[in-house]
């Protein structure tokens, strides 16, 4: 992949003349990373990255397959390693994903809640937010699911981490369904707001109902030149309707948004979501790479490992039933209804249940 040309990777991310017309700096294909010993955890003052400023406190960088993540850590054990860890820590790990458009303070709450209970917490920015950034400028910016589950597997080895309870809402609970899925080796547990959320191109391909389709407008914005280019020019006040959208009766305050918003200021996001979401409806290609667990994913394996599926009441994005995941966990499991107005980003807003799920998962 790092001899194709400019254009050919642009191609391969579904690029219209609308993304190409941002130019390469602006898609973040520009940028060559500096060479690192993978699995080396460095701390990163933050004040020349997007999501430098963070609730968790200093944002930690390691080097982990095609990225340079960065991460925030709370927890035993949460001591700057100069070199990496030679031993798997005691302390059980949990790792906790965020979604679109969304970061790692849908978890500032819940973090400390796992720590105090003995936990080490990994939160990781995933590609095209906060500071993690491609090593490569050849690197496609490729937003397709099994992308964003192997980034998570390269970061579990670079800490050296090698099992762990798993939990996520929106892009972070998919990438959960599929690591509990195709490595239930390095999951202990599964937590997953809205179930079950493992798809496919294939299964993409078929309409839904009228009042299903409407909830994935924006997917369909994405879709053409002007959504691309109208979502590189408002990120901001886009990602903050989503917010609003998604969670109706959430009263979140404009600096709670803002401090999530900074991680939108990646080079590389708009060209990893806008491939995300064209990808989905087969209007993009992947990368050739991640066919094989394509493959496997578009059989909908069923996920053996304790699992605990969540879904709050007013969540207004768009969502399966859980009677209609409830098959696909074959092992020990239970699903959990939220009461009280809670909406699509249930762990910042009921950040007590939802840590409880985590703890609890192991325990089933």
């Amino acid at each position: 992949m790092s001899n194709l040309p400019n254009s050919q990777r642009r191609r391969l991310l579904g690029s219209t003349s609308a993304l190409a017309a941002l130019g390469l700096l602006d898609l973040g294909l520009g940028r060559t990373g500096a060479a690192r010993a993978q699995g080396a955890p460095r701390t990163d003052a933050g004040a020349g990255r997007a999501g430098g400023a963070s609730a968790f406190g200093a944002i930690r960088q390691v080097e982990a397959g095609t990225l340079d993540i960065g991460y925030a850590e709370v927890g035993p054990g949460n001591v700057l390693q100069r070199e990496p860890r030679k031993e798997p820590d005691t302390a059980p790990v949990a790792i906790l994903l965020h979604g679109w458009p969304y970061d790692i303070h849908s978890f500032a709450d819940v973090a400390p809640m796992l720590a105090a209970a003995g936990y080490r917490v990994i939160v990781p920015y995933l590609r095209g937010y906060g500071s993690t950034r491609f090593l490569s400028a050849d690197t496609p910016r490729n937003g397709q699911q099994a992308a964003v589950a192997l980034d998570i597997i390269a970061l579990m080895d670079a800490l050296k981490i090698e099992k762990a309870v798993i939990a996520g809402f929106d892009w972070g609970a998919r990438t959960a369904d599929i690591l509990a899925a195709l490595w239930p080796e390095r999951c202990r547990g599964l937590v997953s707001v809205s179930g079950y959320l493992i798809g496919s191109q294939q299964a993409n391909a078929k309409p839904l109902p009228p009042a299903a389709e409407l909830q994935w407008w924006y997917q369909f914005y994405f879709a053409t030149e002007r959504g691309a280019q109208g979502y590189a020019a408002n990120v901001h006040d886009f990602n903050k309707l989503i917010w609003r959208q998604a969670s109706p009766k959430w009263a979140f305050d404009d600096a709670t948004y803002e401090r999530s918003a900074r991680s939108f200021d990646n080079p590389d996001h708009v060209a990893v979501v806008i491939h995300n979401y064209r990808w989905r409806l087969g209007l993009a290609q992947g990368e050739s790479r991640y066919d094989d667990y394509e493959r496997r994913l578009a059989a909908a394996p069923k996920i053996t490992v304790p699992a605990i599926t969540m879904e709050g009441d007013a969540n207004g994005a768009a969502h399966p039933a859980p009677a209609a995941y409830a098959r696909q966990f074959t092992g020990k499991y239970q699903h959990r209804d939220l009461r009280g107005g809670i909406g699509h980003n249930l762990p910042q807003e009921a950040p007590r249940e939802f840590a409880d799920a985590v703890l609890q998962v192991v325990k089933l």
